[in-house]
């Protein structure tokens, strides 16, 4: 994963109108069911966060396009859910994965709206939270509340992440 990281971010340093596309993308696939199990997106984007202290790219476009990214697979896991109910507990990848829905379940039952924003932040969570919050009928817009919200933050946090860490390296570096 490592290696697919470098590469995306040589891309992104080599070809910047792409920044926000992929980062859309990369917050999409690491946000939505089944596939953020296959796609740890997170160190490249903490990665592309230091092409931004760098100066090359523009930190607002970026953290616009991961917070829809994010925002968006949330909600289509949201949608699935809601659609699929239990049949998902059956489905690839998640028969790998047998106790990510009871955990979100458990989780999304102590917390409500507030699981989504927590569980945003912790791996194994951020797959099963907002499935779970639709297999269990929570209110749509507070489901959509939580899930804007967290998107924000979170791609905030990731690509500020990144820009911390460049910004503290040349401080020393120098």
């Amino acid at each position: 994963m490592e290696a697919y990281a470098a590469q995306l971010v040589d891309f992104v340093k080599t070809h910047q109108v792409w920044a926000a596309p992929i980062v859309f993308a990369l917050c999409f696939a690491e946000s939505l069911a089944f596939i953020s199990l296959l796609v740890p997106a997170w160190a490249a984007l903490v990665a592309i966060g230091t092409l931004i202290a760098a100066g090359g790219l523009n930190f607002w476009p970026i953290w616009v396009a991961g917070s829809i990214g994010a925002a968006c697979g949330d909600w289509l896991s949201y949608w699935i859910g809601k659609k699929l109910e239990y049949r998902v507990y059956h489905m690839w990848p998640l028969t790998k994965h047998p106790n990510l829905i009871p955990m979100g379940e458990r989780f999304v039952k102590n917390w409500g709206a507030a699981a989504v924003v927590i569980g945003r932040f912790s791996g194994p969570l951020r797959a099963s939270v907002p499935l779970v919050a639709g297999i269990f009928e929570m209110p749509y817009w507070r489901f959509q509340f939580a899930n804007f919200t967290s998107a924000i933050v979170w791609a905030a946090v990731l690509l500020t992440l990144g820009d911390g860490v460049a910004t503290v390296i040349n401080y020393f570096w120098k």
